[in-house]
């Protein structure tokens, strides 16, 4: 494995656009997830999808808990999906998913998404047929790590990213530290041409022949919702043509830096998820200095 250095150049790329820019030049993102009781998690990753530069966001949720999911962004699109009694994305849906998705620049799949039968199959059938750049992460791994024998049966580009339970349930160990993890996570890379981002203390992010660790972030970012934000800014990033593992490495140094921001003006046991959001363009500025 040979050590990467932050791709700083692509910080000044996205921070200067051309004159004649149109929403079309920046990427086209499309976000799968939500569901009853966990909308915040799908419009964090929409948020920072916006903040972190995507042209357009739409987010593909279920039916049951749009309204919801919409009124806490106006700047992102919503679209509803077929759903279950209990507020899910159903396996109905997958029709309108992969037409949604045949002219999204990338997608992600996880963020609120539950758990149930249907989403184990509809997860794991998006994950093997679509083309486009995708980003899983949250349930989308849990639904995943039903069927890791088809991890590596993927038809366009992967990133996952798994915090070290989600690893676990992933790769089938369950008595191994974080840093124990960080080779195993590098096999799992190439062994299945995947970009892994094993998040925790000094990020690891890794493809089947590069790793890196990220220095930003602090202890105040360990609370809810702050990696569909990470999420989210891939998204974006991605949808901005930049490739993935450079993508995922500047993604999660700039999440670690705006928390790291956050957490000067606001302490760190006040953070929350959304801060990370707001204090993005802070980040994007301060990473280009």
């Amino acid at each position: 494995m040979v050590e990467t250095p932050l791709p700083a150049e692509w910080i000044t790329r996205l921070l200067h656009r051309p004159e004649a820019s149109h929403k079309g030049d920046f990427g086209r993102a499309l976000l799968i997830g939500g569901s009853r009781g966990m909308s915040g998690a799908i419009a964090l990753a929409g948020m920072a999808a916006l903040r972190g530069g995507a042209g357009l966001v739409k987010l593909a949720v279920p039916d049951a808990c749009l309204d919801t999911i919409a009124a806490i962004e106006p700047s992102y699109i919503t679209v509803p999906l077929a759903c279950d009694k209990q507020g899910r994305i159903a396996l109905a849906a997958q029709g309108k998913i992969e037409e949604l998705a045949s002219d999204a620049t990338c997608v992600a799949c996880g963020p609120g998404l539950g758990r149930s039968d249907e989403l184990d199959q509809l997860v794991a059938s998006l994950y093997r047929s679509l083309s486009n750049p995708m980003v899983v992460d949250a349930d989308g791994l849990n639904a995943l790590a039903t069927r890791t024998e088809q991890l590596g049966e993927h038809a366009g580009p992967r990133i996952i990213t798994p915090h070290p339970g989600e690893f676990r349930r992933l790769s089938a160990v369950s008595d191994v530290s974080p840093e124990e993890m960080v080779p195993l996570a590098a096999e799992l890379a190439a062994m299945h041409d995947l970009v892994v981002v094993l998040k925790g203390h000094r990020t690891l992010i890794a493809d089947p022949t590069r790793q890196a660790r990220n220095p930003t972030g602090n202890p105040g970012m360990a609370t809810g919702g702050t990696g569909d934000v990470l999420t989210g800014l891939l998204v974006a990033l991605v949808c901005q043509n930049v490739p993935p593992f450079e993508a995922a490495q500047l993604a999660v140094y700039l999440h670690g830096l705006a928390g790291d921001l956050a957490a000067i003006e606001l302490g760190q046991p006040s953070l929350i998820a959304s801060d990370l959001v707001d204090f993005l363009p802070c980040a994007f500025l301060e990473a280009a200095d």
